[in-house]
């Protein structure tokens, strides 16, 4: 019995490491695959790094580069030249995407839960009004009206954070999500004595967290990379975003290195170009890549079932 046994025993190891042999081309392949997909994706990054350490000349004269020829720090020192207008940037952005994602993923929420209760009387008519402003709004005309003459937001910090309070598909993607929730948890809810800010604040919305962190996500990007409405609303440098800021940067360089702007006898050939709006795009979008791998965990699973209705 026990020589059978271990004769039965070794003939069965044989095929199971025949089985990891071949699942391992089929792996290597993969990974490489995969391996490749990083690379493509992380490539313009290292690209940008690069041009916003090269000289201007060199990027003139060879081109792109992942390394740089010549390391020249030219593009920091100009847009460095005056640090308290970056600092005063950073310090508008990250106030507005501090306290804008708080509001809007609050009036998100709450639009998105009461959508998806079939309970609610009026369900029908405000889900037809929010997917409506999906395929029509007023327009830029009425909408600056809105905000600059009746609302009296000019020049002021809620500018920047009240007209992305609430977006339509955020509000539906969100929608769909909670109506994932048994709706039997909800009247057991009721059964037990709770009221309904406490369903939606105790019970609804720690069920959610992966969907509310995808679109907490999605609307934190919305804040931080708007330089629109500051273009639109703001005035007073001291309230204008980083992104506004590094905008405005930009728009200089343009007007002082093109040939009809300025007088023939000033010489503005080593004001950076490339190098310079390489380097405001990293120093634009470094923070938020710090900020999503806290998001990752949940970014593709709220986005996978919130997506979906089964």
């Amino acid at each position: 019995m026990d020589h059978n046994e271990t004769s039965e025993g070794l003939g069965k190891k044989p095929a199971r490491l025949k089985r990891k042999s071949k699942r391992k081309p089929s792996n290597i392949f993969i990974n490489i695959f995969l391996f490749l997909i990083a690379l493509v994706c992380i490539l313009p990054l290292l690209s940008i790094i690069s041009i916003s350490f090269s000289n201007n000349a060199d990027l003139t004269q060879f081109g792109f580069s992942i390394i740089p020829r010549h390391l020249d720090l030219t593009a920091y020192r100009y847009i460095f030249n005056d640090p308290t207008l970056i600092i005063s940037g950073y310090e508008v952005s990250i106030l507005v995407t501090a306290l804008g994602t708080f509001v809007s993923l609050f009036v998100t929420t709450a639009i998105a839960y009461v959508l998806s209760r079939h309970d609610y009387k009026f369900h029908g008519v405000i889900s037809f009004f929010v997917f409506f402003t999906l395929i029509f709004n007023g327009g830029l005309v009425p909408w600056y009206m809105l905000i600059n003459n009746y609302l009296h937001l000019g020049n002021t910090i809620w500018a920047l954070i009240l007209p992305y309070a609430a977006n339509a598909w955020f509000i539906l993607l969100l929608r769909t999500f909670f109506q994932k929730l048994p709706f039997e948890i909800i009247e057991s809810c009721y059964m037990d004595g709770a009221g309904d800010f406490r369903i939606f604040f105790q019970i609804v919305l720690p069920l959610s967290l992966p969907g509310i962190a995808t679109i907490g996500l999605l609307i934190m990007l919305t804040y931080w990379n708007d330089w629109w409405l500051a273009l639109l609303f703001i005035e007073k440098t001291s309230l204008f975003p980083l992104q506004k800021t590094l905008y405005s940067m930009l728009s200089n360089i343009q007007f002082l290195t093109s040939s009809t702007a300025i007088p023939s006898f000033l010489k503005v050939t080593n004001l950076p170009t490339e190098n310079a709006r390489m380097a405001m795009a990293l120093l634009a979008a470094g923070p938020m890549l710090f900020v999503f791998p806290f998001f990752q965990k949940y970014f593709v699973r709220g986005l996978t079932v919130g997506a979906v209705k089964g």
